[in-house]
């Protein structure tokens, strides 16, 4: 047996041969083993998997965004007309003067089936005429309250039937302070 270099090594299917140790190191993978045949059919078996689970997924978004499974209809509610505006006409005292620039107060309650009720509220002031419009206003049942500079403050709860609906609010002067 001639004496070999320590850099030779030896092409053993068991990895490299060290010399003088008499031991080979184990080099090879978890794969050494396997045929490449196999190799191959597991990658494609992994990449086929995501193919079809991506696949799967994009064809359940589709199904739920299809026109065939609409919702069914909402209950109607009163959505306020685009032409609609009530009109707040404020006079005072006993001439029935008009108050201008009086706090207009608009507050309604929209309702949800599913989700608590919402309280809204508006706030408009009245021009030279104490006219006072409130846009877009719904209709149903409603709490008006003006309150103005001189003047006693005013509340009263409505019910809107017309989307050009005309309220007429009267003020009155606060007592004498003696």
């Amino acid at each position: 047996m001639a004496s070999r270099d320590w850099r030779s090594i030896s092409s053993r299917p068991g990895g490299i041969q060290i010399p003088g140790a008499g031991l080979t190191s184990v080099s090879h993978s978890v794969e050494y083993g396997i045929p490449p045949m196999m190799r191959c059919s597991r990658i494609v078996l992994f990449f086929g998997g995501a193919i079809a689970s991506f696949l799967l997924a994009l064809a359940v978004s589709v199904s739920a965004q299809s026109p065939d499974s609409s919702p069914a209809p909402k209950s109607k509610t009163s959505k306020p007309d685009p032409q609609s505006r009530v009109t707040i006409e404020v006079s005072g005292g006993e001439k029935e003067a008009p108050v201008e620039n009086a706090s207009v107060y608009f507050k309604y309650v929209e309702e949800h089936a599913i989700k608590k009720n919402k309280t809204l509220e508006l706030n408009v002031k009245t021009n030279r005429d104490g006219v006072a419009h409130v846009p877009d206003a719904p209709l149903g049942r409603v709490l008006i309250q003006v309150l103005a500079e001189g003047w006693k403050s005013y509340g009263r709860w409505f019910d809107i039937t017309d989307p050009k609906q005309v309220i007429k609010i009267r003020l009155e002067r606060p007592p004498k302070w003696y």
